[in-house]
């Protein structure tokens, strides 16, 4: 039903008061400090229960945490390419100085330790 201009609101079936005492019931239900229904704890007024999980999501989504993050996976890979460097100085290749993957480096430094123990027994 549409209200023209000219019409009042007393014509409709319920008041202006009536519309704010349930719009007060309902603001006082939200805020209620009372648990709800299978609820063990409280509600906080500002904000609701978070999972562990979802502290964890906003907790990962600022912008500080992911720089951190992507400065310690920047020194993690950095350590590790400087660990396969360093294996890499330890293994004979003819040229010395071919560049190898890191997949090579270790299969390389497989077939080397198996070779040292070879030659180590007999």
């Amino acid at each position: 039903m549409m209200l023209s201009p000219d019409q009042a609101d007393s014509d409709l079936g319920w008041g202006q008061s009536d519309a704010e005492s349930v719009l007060n019931d309902l603001k006082v239900g939200c805020l209620s400090d009372e648990p709800m229904e299978g609820e063990g704890k409280t509600r906080s007024l500002t904000q609701p229960t978070l999972s562990r999980e979802e502290k964890r999501r906003r907790r990962r989504a600022t912008a500080k945490y992911r720089s951190a993050h992507a400065t310690r996976e920047r020194i993690r890979v950095e350590a590790f390419n400087v660990a396969f460097a360093e294996l890499r100085k330890l293994l004979p290749t003819l040229p010395p100085d071919k560049k190898l993957s890191k997949i090579e480096i270790l299969r390389l430094a497989i077939c080397y330790i198996s070779y040292l123990n070879h030659v180590l027994d007999v």
